[in-house]
């Protein structure tokens, strides 16, 4: 699983800034917590699709956060077009 890249990465953490960075096209990759509420997910998964963002699905919001750097969980995580 290619965590390590989050950390020094230029990315966008939590559901509304990876929203609003897949409207602006500047997402290459999504990365989602497999222990995320669906119906949370959903708007982000559906304009991965749409947009044809790859999506990396990842075990918990624990590691998800952990992997960026941060005390707390993320639901998602977007990797940003350099």
């Amino acid at each position: 699983m290619p965590l390590q890249e989050l950390k020094n990465a230029p990315k966008v953490i939590g559901l509304k800034q990876v929203k609003k960075a897949i409207d602006k096209s500047q997402v290459k990759r999504v990365y989602i917590a497999s222990d995320a509420e669906p119906h949370v997910i959903a708007p982000i998964k559906n304009a991965c699709t749409d947009k044809q963002i790859e999506i990396t699905m990842v075990e918990s919001m624990g590691l998800l956060g952990k992997a960026c750097g941060i005390e707390v969980g993320s639901a998602t995580v977007a990797l940003l077009i350099d």
